[in-house]
């Protein structure tokens, strides 16, 4: 019996072995790269770290307690009952002169800014877990494809993780992308993957980028953590300030709520247009992502004239109801006093970005 049971054991570690080595994991910085890492000053006791003391869970609640409650509790209408609504726009085919923003669901959207085309964190293969078909895209929120965009001038990585770094979309972008801007560590995934070292930019947060005459990219701070495997903060996660000559937008990437939004907005504010993530939140993990009313109080701290939500309408990663993340904020926005406009698009609409008095639909009360 011992023989069987050690025989099993020995089986099932070989097999995650082999898993783990799989190309979807990525591989984990070394050589000048990781020399690199270890000169940041987010760099510490051999990880990333925030700025503030940052808890995977909050106090009061356990790992034990939230994989029960994920696997054992009652969590309603977390997946919509008919498909997503989307508008199918000819990336291909833009006005160069058009100056838009089209969002397809979870934190994934193309910018078209002052004749350059930018991509942030796209996940096109339907899926956000390295195991196939695990964690599926909702009915009609995945319509767009690679084949459906056009050559990309910026590929922005906020940080590694699988719903925003999608192992299958990037293989298949590779000979569209120009240049790729990304944390310090994650072009170790990148180049694994057959990218060009040439064609990856690595920043720590506070570097600034001049991508054109007209273009920069300043790298900030964000609040979360990072990891593809079981090794944890081994690259660096971020968010992005586009600012070009007639605008600044800001990318907030994945994020919990904390002094840092109000220090961008000092130094780089105020914005034009703020993406910040609403969905996939949980009081149990507010440290590393926003809640409704933190969203708010963000962009509020940003100094933006208009916010997008987004990180919802994709997929099913925590226990609230799917509309809920835009029902929330949205009710909250009209319940308060705000400088800023809110902005929810449909997945694919086009968001003009010269236009401030775009008026868009609450598209999720239909669903």
């Amino acid at each position: 019996m011992i023989i069987i049971f050690g025989s099993v054991l020995v089986i099932l570690v070989i097999a995650g072995i082999f898993f783990l080595n799989q190309p979807q994991f990525g591989k984990a910085p070394s050589g000048e790269r990781l020399d690199r890492i270890s000169k940041s000053p987010q760099f510490k006791d051999g990880k990333f770290q925030n700025f503030s003391f940052t808890p995977t869970l909050t106090e009061g609640y356990s790992m034990s307690g939230i994989l029960y409650k994920q696997l054992f509790g009652k969590h309603p209408d977390r997946t919509p009952l008919k498909e997503i609504p989307s508008v199918k726009t000819d990336l291909k085919n833009l006005d160069p002169n058009e100056n838009i923003l089209i969002w397809f669901g979870h934190s994934s959207y193309f910018l078209q800014v002052e004749g350059k085309k930018f991509l942030i964190d796209p996940v096109f293969s339907g899926n956000a877990s390295p195991i196939p078909k695990s964690m599926k895209a909702f009915n009609g929120s995945n319509e767009y494809q690679v084949s459906d965009l056009p050559e990309i001038d910026f590929l922005l990585i906020s940080h590694d993780h699988y719903d925003h770094l999608d192992y299958t979309t990037i293989l298949e972008l590779k000979s569209k992308v120009k240049q790729v801007i990304c944390g310090l560590g994650v072009g170790s995934h990148l180049e694994y993957w057959g990218y060009d070292a040439s064609k990856i930019i690595e920043k720590d947060w506070h570097e600034t980028e001049v991508l054109t005459d007209e273009i920069k990219i300043h790298t900030t701070p964000a609040r979360h953590f990072s990891g593809r495997g079981f090794t944890r903060n081994n690259t660096l996660w971020l968010s992005f300030v586009l600012e070009t000559s007639k605008r600044k937008l800001f990318l907030g990437g994945d994020s919990g709520y904390d002094r840092h939004f109000a220090a961008i907005g000092e130094k780089h504010g105020p914005f034009d247009l703020a993406l910040l993530e609403n969905g996939q939140y949980n009081v149990a993990w507010e440290a590393i992502h926003l809640l409704p009313n933190q969203v708010l109080k963000a962009a509020t701290d940003l100094k933006t004239e208009k916010l997008i939500p987004v990180h919802s309408s994709k997929f099913k990663l925590a226990m609230h109801p799917w509309n809920e993340p835009l029902q929330q904020v949205s009710e909250m926005y009209k319940k308060g006093n705000f400088d800023f406009k809110l902005a929810t698009p449909i997945i694919g609409e086009k968001v003009d970005l010269d236009n401030t008095e775009q008026v868009f639909s609450e598209w999720w009360k239909n669903i």
